[in-house]
């Protein structure tokens, strides 16, 4: 099983890989959900985790709040992909919505096509789609090569057990198309339980693994 260890910055990185960590998203400022690490972050983290032979995923984020950009955080998310990239990310982690809640298309395929190459998770970003589009969503990701989405299936907050039934529905329209990461509330605690009822390999959490 893959365990994705959100990582907020640099600090918890050897402690989390040498526990069984075998992916990291590398974030800052989790506190918001997460946004784009610092170039030296970035460097440092895959000079440790490329040793350890663990892929590194980096999150592309100019800022917390929604997922609704206007052109001058879309440059600086451009910027920031670029710059991870010429650093050796193997993968981006991003996501951009219109003020309808649908995907920011645009948007998207700018970051996609600059991305070649990597690895392109699509994040959280996802559950502030309107569930009844989120399925057309997962098509829309398929055809412009996004490897996987990250979701907790529901409401942020929630248990992720209470949402096993959307989650399901979710990996069964995907159909192995790309991957459905589940995230948000799984834990060392649960990850097995999670992985073994949604019939899944990946999972994500900050407390994926132990580090005290």
């Amino acid at each position: 099983m893959i365990k994705e260890f959100c990582a907020e910055n640099y600090t918890s990185i050897p402690l989390a890989i040498s526990r069984g960590a075998n992916r990291i998203e590398l974030c800052d400022n989790l506190a918001v959900g997460g946004t784009t690490p610092s170039t030296g972050v970035i460097e440092e983290a895959l000079s440790y985790a490329g040793e350890k032979e663990v892929p590194v995923m980096t999150i592309i984020r100019p800022r917390g709040g929604d997922f609704v950009y206007n052109d001058i955080e879309l440059k600086i998310m451009h910027t920031d992909l670029i710059e991870a990239k010429k650093l050796g990310t193997d993968g981006v982690v991003t996501g951009c919505l219109t003020p309808s809640g649908w995907l920011d298309e645009e948007a998207l395929e700018l970051l996609i096509e600059t991305a070649e190459g990597l690895q392109i998770t699509f994040h959280m970003a996802f559950d502030s789609i309107p569930e009844e589009r989120q399925f057309a969503a997962i098509d829309w990701l398929v055809e412009h090569g996004v490897e996987r989405i990250l979701t907790h299936g529901g409401t942020a907050g929630t248990p992720i057990e209470d949402n096993f039934a959307h989650l399901k529905k979710l990996i069964a329209y995907a159909n192995n198309r790309l991957i459905i990461l589940p995230g948000g509330g799984v834990s060392d605690k649960n990850a097995e339980q999670v992985a073994k009822e949604l019939g899944v390999t990946e999972v994500h959490g900050t407390k994926i693994i132990p580090l005290d």
